[in-house]
């Protein structure tokens, strides 16, 4: 397997995008990328994205995108993993690049979730928990996410004021990013008087739906000194799973396949939590934060949000994490997610975050979750000296 390194990044702002189709979002963070690579040609092209099929009525997407793109020819496939498919299309991108059957490999992940009615964009988020045990009676993915945080309030003994701060801090963080959907703060006060979604989340504790785009460039490491001077090493990279019902976990409040994916990734890149200088976690719901933090190692089961009461989750902290603004405030565009999470990455570790720079960073972590874990992609990104 050859080392892999990411040579060029792009991305659209996250919003309500009403004047650009799927198509044009995903071509305006592909171009970015290329660009920023230097190049006009690619071997391969995946495209990550959950719900094209049902919000914009269209599927084969891939094609669609390299068509779009004038990259016609090559090989483009679409790739999905409910809210991980921007992650797992990454993935594929590595893959090919690691195996030598590809040099050059781009993974864009778009998603337009504003086009259609809350109602059925709701109905297409659940297609990523169990139709046949779960969907069927009913629930939604907010409320399934709800559950968890209940059960999660009433083992350790917490009220909703201890997450408020993975929110504080994620609307705190996106103030500077020029992309985020949320650029203003907000305070202790305004999270605990937020309107109820599904008892206990409320508005400040999920992210929003949200139209956008972003993609990357990969190449062999030995090759990425031809295009740019700062080249990010992908040190780790690891895919796991769990049951897709919540009702089948052994124990619905330990993120099996967050743990799995990354001990994969720790060991692949020779280094433990200890030597993680920040780490954009899947933060769709605040719960998640927690869940996330303790199953890789950040954090002792039950005290994930002591991390963000004691101000260890901000950019000056012990872990700083969603460092651009998180799910939570940036957006969550879900089928794109995985990939803004890794273009943050790769700006932190550039040096070109501004204001929201983590000090001499050098091992950046994303982890994207699909349903609510069954699938949990993890990715070590190392600066190259």
């Amino acid at each position: 397997m050859r080392d892999v390194s990411i040579i060029g990044i792009g991305q659209t702002p996250i919003g309500e995008h009403w004047d650009k189709s799927l198509r044009q979002l995903a071509y305006q963070a592909l171009a970015a990328a290329m660009r920023d690579a230097g190049i006009e040609r690619t071997d391969a092209l995946y495209v990550g994205n959950m719900l094209s099929g049902e919000i914009s009525g269209q599927s084969h997407l891939g094609a669609l995108v390299a068509d779009f793109a004038g990259l016609h020819g090559v090989e483009a496939v679409k790739v999905e993993a409910a809210c991980a498919s921007a992650s797992a299309a990454f993935r594929q991108a590595y893959i090919g690049v690691a195996s030598g059957l590809q040099d050059i490999a781009i993974a864009v992940g778009v998603e337009k979730m504003t086009d259609d009615v809350g109602s059925r964009v709701t109905t297409g988020l659940a297609g990523a928990a169990d139709a046949d045990y779960e969907v069927i009676h009913g629930i939604s993915f907010v409320a399934l996410n709800a559950l968890l945080m209940r059960r999660y309030m009433y083992e350790y003994n917490l009220t909703r004021e201890a997450f408020a701060g993975f929110a504080i801090n994620a609307h705190s963080n996106a103030v500077h990013n020029p992309n985020a959907m949320f650029r203003k703060p907000i305070s202790k006060e305004a999270f605990m008087r937020a309107p109820v979604v599904a008892d206990p989340i409320t508005l400040l504790d999920a992210s929003p739906m949200a139209d956008g785009a972003a993609a990357v460039v990969l190449c062999p490491t030995e090759q990425a000194r031809e295009f740019t001077n700062n080249a990010v090493r992908v040190a780790g990279s690891a895919v796991a799973t769990d049951t897709l019902s919540l009702h089948d976990r052994r124990d619905p409040l330990w993120l099996r396949a967050a743990e799995l994916s990354a001990k994969k990734a720790y060991k692949q890149a020779g280094v433990g939590p200890q030597d993680i200088d920040f780490f954009e976690l899947h933060d769709a719901f605040t719960v998640m934060s927690a869940l996330s933090l303790e199953a890789c190692g950040f954090a002792e089961r039950g005290k994930g949000t002591w991390l963000a009461q004691d101000g260890e989750i901000s950019l000056t902290g012990r872990i700083p994490i969603t460092t651009r603004g998180g799910l939570k405030a940036r957006g969550h565009p879900v089928g794109a997610t995985g990939l803004y999470q890794i273009v943050e990455a790769v700006q932190q570790l550039r040096g070109e975050a501004g204001e929201n720079q983590v000090a001499n960073a050098r091992f950046g972590m994303t982890q994207n979750i699909g349903g609510s874990g069954a699938t949990i992609i993890t990715h070590i990104f190392e600066r190259i000296e």
